[in-house]
């Protein structure tokens, strides 16, 4: 874990032994699981380390900055992960940031299964484990309008992920959304679907992840009044007619 002990300290995040050994098994659970599912093709240590712990660990700072807390922050809020998958970004974050109170969401069963492990093994507290989509979810007042910070990351393109996320954020809360080497032609066609659903842009920065030579962007949206109620339209609309 030299690559993710470094690179985690070169942005202002040092991590302890006890967090490098979580990292450490959830880095061996993702082996493990990938060879009986596809959780992800990134699977190399050194890849797995840079493309996905520091790539997810990379938007921190500047979370950090616009909610106003110390690095790694030591805020309790509440956070929702849509579309996590194998645990990106929630599962890192959550590492890095003990006293976030974590809501990962997906929609396959099976890697709902495996974050359950995850979970257990990490021995993560305030962790909750949610299957279904978040065209359904973000309707239902258990979720909607609940979270200090929702997040997301390579699940669609911007212009429909905003529907999906935007929903889960309460008022003055943050969508963070990490985006890859189309993101500033994403967020061109994503403007009007933030404004429509309640939301602000207040930063669209550029992050570099250590060691990686890639571009990566990170889009904070603050949400400034409520989403209407007709938002999220029913499975299937977000995608086929994106606002």
């Amino acid at each position: 874990m030299q690559t993710l002990t470094s690179g985690a300290n070169s942005i202002g995040i040092p991590l302890a032994s006890a967090q490098i050994e979580q990292f450490r098994a959830f880095a061996a659970l993702l082996a493990e699981w990938n060879q009986k599912m596809n959780l992800t093709a990134i699977t190399e240590s050194e890849d797995v380390q840079k493309k996905h712990f520091l790539d997810c660990l990379a938007g921190l700072p500047l979370v950090a900055e616009e909610i106003g807390a110390s690095l790694p922050p030591n805020k309790t809020l509440a956070c929702v992960d849509i579309g996590t998958g194998a645990g990106f970004p929630g599962i890192p974050l959550k590492i890095a940031w003990p006293n976030l109170k974590l809501t990962l969401v997906d929609g396959t069963a099976k890697k709902i299964r495996f974050l359950e492990e995850v979970v257990a093994t990490l021995e993560l507290e305030n962790v909750t484990l949610v299957q279904g989509r978040a065209e359904e979810l973000g309707r239902h007042r258990r979720f909607r309008g609940q979270f200090d910070l929702a997040t997301a990351r390579a699940v669609a393109r911007l212009n429909t992920l905003t529907e999906y996320v935007l929903p889960f954020v309460r008022q003055s809360g943050l969508a963070v959304i990490y985006k890859g080497p189309n993101a500033a032609e994403e967020f061109m066609e994503a403007r009007n679907a933030i404004e429509m659903l309640g939301g602000e842009t207040v930063r669209f920065s550029p992050v570099g992840v250590p060691t990686l030579d890639e571009e990566r962007r990170v889009l904070l949206i603050r949400k400034t009044r409520k989403t209407p109620k007709h938002y999220p339209r029913q499975q299937g609309l977000p995608r086929k007619e994106p606002l």
